[in-house]
């Protein structure tokens, strides 16, 4: 049994189907009464408008190609499931083409997918540096905008300020009266961990603060246990900034075996703050990205780029905020 048509709804609200299709793609030249008769009808009905035919009458896709590599780590999970409430609130649906890695092969064949399905724009979620050659070689004139990429890169960007978050937290652990501040790093070709690196090195010098050598981790507990491990026999730590909770948990693991007391003897802020955060032991201060914020922006972005044209550079940096908890304490005296 075929859903109702364009035809029942206008037999039904008493007027053309011309009509009807004026006020599905809200045509200023429709009295407000017949508008209201037509929506009416649609409610009615149950009417769910053909979204390809609509595309041919309109010009215009209600699709939106996103790129994004097949994690589950937190962050950009976190930012694809925001573009696509995001995209659906403006009244897009979204298609994922997720790849293995973020290289050019990879991004260029996704990319090529979604333009054979004619999306009407395209978001690149490009946290890793091997994006940065794909991005180059992307086809001109596509409707694009990139998500948590490189800061340095001339296009059009949005993105969380990772080094203010960093500062927030080595400030935070400083302000608490902590000499220095100990970094436990994610991977260097990831430009959240090197902007996160950049904004704990910067707040410990504008502080006249000792720089302590970074160590480096992937973004896994496994690794923040490892690097937990060798802080935990150092008397001289009191203060740790793990640049995600999960590496924050890790270390949390390897201070309680090592019996290093948190927050009594060691201070550990994260970042993310990822739903378990609250309930780690002891509950962790961490900082907390504003993903909803970055998704809207970049969407109202890409928009803009629909309806004017790709071509213009625009880029937004979101500020993230501090979440305080309980693993921050002043050092022992």
């Amino acid at each position: 049994m075929r859903g109702p048509a364009m035809t029942d709804v206008a037999r039904l609200a008493g007027v053309s189907h011309q009509t009807v299709s004026r006020v599905l793609n809200d045509h200023p030249n429709v009295r407000e009464q017949t508008r209201v008769r037509v929506r009416a009808a649609i409610a009615e009905l149950g009417y769910r408008p053909n979204r390809a035919a609509r595309a041919l009458v309109t010009g215009r896709s209600q699709l939106i190609g996103v790129v994004a590599q097949n994690s589950t780590l937190y962050g950009p999970a976190s930012l694809l499931a925001a573009l696509e409430q995001a995209a659906a609130s403006a009244g897009f649906a979204v298609s994922v083409g997720s790849v293995s890695t973020l290289d050019r092969r990879s991004i260029s064949a996704a990319v090529e997918r979604h333009l054979d399905h004619r999306v009407a724009g395209i978001v690149v979620i490009a946290p890793v540096a091997s994006a940065d050659e794909a991005l180059d070689h992307l086809p001109h004139g596509v409707p694009l905008v990139t998500v948590d990429g490189d800061p340095a890169r001339e296009a059009a960007l949005v993105t969380v300020d990772q080094a203010a978050g960093a500062g927030l937290a080595t400030r935070h652990l400083l302000d608490a009266g902590h000499r220095t501040v100990w970094h436990v790093s994610g991977p260097a070709d990831w430009f959240d961990s090197a902007g996160r690196v950049e904004g704990w090195r910067a707040a410990l010098r504008a502080a006249g603060a000792e720089v302590p050598p970074v160590l480096s981790a992937d973004w896994s507990a496994a690794s923040g246990y490892r690097c937990g491990q060798m802080l935990a026999r150092m008397p001289e730590v009191t203060a740790i900034f793990a640049a995600n909770d999960h590496l924050a948990l890790g270390v949390l693991r390897a201070l309680s075996e090592r019996g290093r007391r948190v927050p009594e003897e060691i201070s550990v802020v994260g970042f993310d703050d990822v739903p378990e955060a609250a309930y780690f032991i002891p509950p962790l201060t961490t900082v907390r990205p504003d993903f909803d914020a970055v998704a809207r922006a970049g969407l109202a972005m890409l928009l803009r780029q629909i309806e004017a044209g790709p071509g213009v550079v625009e880029r937004h940096t979101i500020a993230p905020t501090l979440v305080h908890r309980a693993s921050v304490a002043a050092p022992p005296t």
